[in-house]
């Protein structure tokens, strides 16, 4: 009796989400899956990255946990913190009005508030822990997230050390602000999210706007396509070539080149710097709709 191949497997399951990850990429998901390892990804923002995490939690039908790192994250902001109120409400009404036996104990599990990377350690059951932009975190984080991504396991002084119940799916993304530490590397499978070639652009399209007339998506892609080939700060991504798809089904385009004014109007989904909008300001967007209809 032969066994589906799980890399079939994960690419389905991630397809039936909408996300239609190109088999390099669902072959080190897979890998990261059965070997229980945690899946760096970098690339550009706007290329799937969070989606990823998002496509695998739905698919699974398990919960997503989400830590968006920013500079200066913290253990109070990702591990846990201590529920000062009700610790300083306990304290005050204990018994015999005993200052010792008031403050006894209150350093427990009872007052203890879950952060994302805690929550994820201490799930019932399997979930997809997604540790966002670490790019964005300092050094001492990356330092912090050691111990969890190497035995899963995250140690609060006053209590111990808790282990995960079920080990989590770890996806960390990046965006490549900075270069991330070796140690860091070293506990993680890696992953290049690229920009989508033409094809693989089309079919995400297709699948996530399938009312979206193919033509028309063809069009679409072909000129996001080529706005990336153009000198911009901020290359339009995955995310939003799907955001002016949106539109233009929204305003009921049927072909750029046949309603060029209207279409112009929608690239607000695109150019998202003031200096890129000036940047292309004499571009002929109407021969650049008419290019976009050939083979």
């Amino acid at each position: 009796m032969s066994h589906a191949d799980p890399v079939d497997a994960l690419h389905a399951a991630l397809a039936s989400t909408g996300y239609i990850a190109d088999a390099e990429l669902a072959t080190c998901a897979s890998l990261a899956q059965n070997l229980q390892k945690p899946l760096l990804l970098e690339g550009e923002a706007g290329v799937g990255k969070t989606g990823l995490a998002k496509a695998l939690a739905e698919a699974s039908g398990v919960e997503l946990i989400r830590l968006q790192c920013y500079e200066g994250v913290d253990a109070s902001a990702a591990l846990y913190d201590w529920n000062y109120p009700r610790q300083l409400l306990a304290a005050r009404h204990g018994s015999g009005g005993d200052a010792t036996d008031a403050t006894r104990g209150l350093f427990t599990e009872a007052y203890l508030l879950e952060r994302p990377l805690l929550r994820a350690i201490r799930q019932p059951s399997e979930s997809v822990l997604l540790i966002d932009e670490v790019d964005r975190a300092d050094e001492e984080f990356e330092a912090l997230l050691l111990e969890l991504l190497s035995d899963f396991q995250v140690t609060v002084p006053e209590i111990g050390t808790l282990s995960a119940r079920h080990r989590p799916r770890v996806i960390l993304t990046s965006n490549g602000t900075r270069e991330l530490s070796d140690a860091l590397r070293r506990r993680c499978l890696y992953f290049f999210l690229d920009y989508p070639s033409f094809e693989h652009e089309l079919s995400i399209v297709q699948a996530r706007l399938p009312a979206l007339d193919p033509a028309l998506a063809r069009q679409a892609v072909r000129v996001v396509q080529q706005l990336r080939e153009e000198n911009l700060s901020k290359l339009p991504g995955l995310a939003e070539t799907l955001d002016w798809c949106a539109a233009l089904f929204a305003l009921g385009v049927t072909r750029l080149d046949a309603q060029p004014e209207r279409v112009r109007s929608t690239l607000v989904c695109l150019l998202k710097t003031r200096a890129d909008r000036q940047r292309l300001h004499d571009t002929d967007w109407d021969a650049l709709f008419a290019d976009s209809t050939g083979a």
